[in-house]
């Protein structure tokens, strides 16, 4: 089997690519407690204004909500506290480096379980200005246009 079949999507970050230019996209596994895992089994977790910050050489996910599991005793997770990112040394001081440049840093884009093992995509990002926004509605706009018009005019 290849790695495409082992994958299962839990959630993903569509507002960031809206939002930022992603430069480049980084694995990196999650360390959580059972009910966490539980929840996102469930696809209960979201990613809205999630990020990734470096605190004391550590990489930690700061923001995503993953729900309370229903089926849970009286020991529960806090459903916004930050989680740890696993990454080899080197990774993580490359990244290190990059994220000190400055307006960059780094966004969730999606969660996923891989061979079972609970993992985030993380892209390295620059904010993307209000023109920028506006130059991308109207490149999908051109695009949606000349399928419409290519669908019309199509001899069959």
């Amino acid at each position: 089997m290849s790695d495409k079949d082992n994958i299962k999507i839990v959630t993903t970050n569509k507002k960031a690519r809206h939002d930022y230019f992603i430069s480049e996209t980084i694995e990196a596994g999650l360390v959580l407690t059972g009910t966490e895992v539980k929840s996102l089994r469930a696809g209960r977790c979201n990613l809205a204004d999630s990020y990734a910050r470096f605190v004391n050489e550590e990489l930690w996910l700061i923001g995503m909500h993953i729900s309370l599991y229903e089926n849970a005793g009286y020991v529960t997770h806090d459903p916004e506290g930050r989680r740890k990112l696993l990454l080899k040394r080197e990774e993580l001081k490359k990244l290190h480096r990059k994220v000190l440049e400055k307006g960059v840093t780094l966004i969730p884009l999606k969660v996923y379980f891989k061979r079972g093992w609970a993992k985030v995509e993380l892209g390295i990002a620059s904010g993307k200005r209000k023109y920028d926004k506006r130059q991308d509605i109207a490149e999908r706009d051109r695009q949606r246009e000349m399928k419409r018009v290519e669908k019309k005019y199509k001899v069959r």
